[in-house]
């Protein structure tokens, strides 16, 4: 699985809402797979040849204090990189099924119809958000009644390479969704 040195210098163990701890995965593989779309990873939306951590090359993290400005230029670079990170063009229109985390952007008495979706438990409000590759902004036809924030769920619907920015973080794909529901199923 796809993993994310920024995630692993920040993540804690403490747990923090429904049993999930930053950075916790969601399997892929549903009990009940829904005819018409195709379960996909969150590594199915990544270029072959992207490598999200080229602008680190050479540098030796662990010999750097935080206030060194070698640092500060390395995680600067890292943000930027990572909110222009390309998608995979092979995804643009395919329909697909993928389980992820809400991080809503309009809600009204806890019913969400818009929201990004993140491939970890605490993306975008705990820690940094992931490439832009690793968001997906949602526009549901139907609100999605919440539990809390970073409710787990599956999506199914058309997924389109379109980038949009928010104020929780870039995504590099839009997904008009058909059906929100429930996660169930093991984590990773």
């Amino acid at each position: 699985m796809f993993h994310f040195l920024l995630l692993a210098l920040l993540v804690s163990s403490t747990a923090l809402a429904a049993d999930y701890k930053v950075g916790d995965h969601l399997a892929v593989k549903a009990a009940h797979p829904h005819a018409g779309y195709r379960e996909v990873s969150w590594d199915d939306l990544l270029p072959k040849d992207w490598d999200p951590m080229q602008p680190m090359k050479g540098l030796r993290l662990d010999k750097l204090k935080d206030s060194d400005p070698r640092a500060t230029e390395a995680l600067a670079k890292l943000r930027a990189m990572w909110n222009a990170a390309p998608v995979n063009p092979a995804m643009n229109g395919a329909q697909i099924r993928i389980p992820g985390f809400i991080v809503p952007l309009e809600w009204k008495n806890s019913e969400v119809k818009e929201f990004l979706l993140v491939p970890y438990f605490g993306a975008c409000i705990h820690v940094p958000p992931p490439p832009a590759n690793q968001i997906i902004h949602v526009f549901s036809d139907k609100p999605y009644q919440t539990k809390s924030s970073m409710d787990a769920v599956w999506v199914n619907g058309t997924l389109e390479t379109v980038k949009s920015k928010s104020d929780m973080g870039d995504s590099g794909y839009q997904l008009k969704a058909h059906l929100v529901e429930e996660y169930k199923g093991p984590r990773n």
